[in-house]
């Protein structure tokens, strides 16, 4: 049994806070988009794209939209929830050394993608399975990943350049941290709990209770 992949599968974590802007060596990185372009792919069509965002004023401008995002989202909130909401950061993307932005592009691979014929959204798991190898292959790394998710596509489809027909997926903020924490972010901050793996578990149908 490799312990080594259960470990590190369960100590990546969403970073948000621990991102020290530490350089990453160009072979490293070159490391990590090589495990993630590794991935399984529907018809081996390959969809992904990833995108290396330096340029501070990019990274300041869409962090400008994610701030914004995170006001919409709080104004549906009240209570305990807009109190426990208030306390969580929800990106790194300032902090950060980089951020990969990963796209979808359906038409590669076409006219007729081998096995996406029935399941439309194929292509896009695949790309999905490209950016969990990127953050296990940084995990291993020892190099923190945050999924930002509080933006609308059209406005970083305008501030990449992205053409109308590709699709981003995910921004992913990237670089040495100074810790991972031990117990995932919401969780610590009583947002939600982990159900047991036990819950998750059906046997040839479908069970309620």
């Amino acid at each position: 049994m490799n312990t080594g992949l259960y470990e590190t599968i369960h100590r990546r974590r969403d970073v948000r806070a621990q991102f020290t802007g530490a350089p990453i060596p160009d072979e490293t990185l070159q490391r990590i988009l090589t495990a993630a372009h590794a991935a399984p792919s529907v018809g081996l069509s390959q969809p992904w794209d990833f995108i290396l965002v330096r340029d501070p004023e990019l990274r300041q401008e869409f962090h400008r939209h994610v701030e914004r995002e995170r006001d919409t989202f709080a104004a549906t909130l009240d209570g305990a929830a807009a109190e426990r909401f208030a306390r969580i950061k929800i990106d790194g993307v300032r902090e950060s050394t980089l951020s990969v932005v990963v796209t979808y592009d359906p038409q590669r691979g076409g006219p007729a993608v081998l096995g996406r014929h029935a399941i439309a959204d194929a292509g896009l798991y695949s790309v999905c399975l490209a950016i969990q190898n990127l953050w296990l292959a940084a995990t291993a790394e020892h190099l923190g990943v945050g999924w930002v998710s509080f933006y609308r596509e059209p406005f970083l489809r305008d501030l990449l350049g992205i053409p109308a027909t590709v699709r981003p997926v995910a921004w992913l903020c990237l670089g040495p941290v100074t810790h991972l924490e031990q117990t995932p972010d919401l969780e610590r901050h009583g947002w939600r709990q982990r159900r047991p793996v036990s819950s998750a578990i059906h046997h040839d149908r479908w069970t309620t209770g």
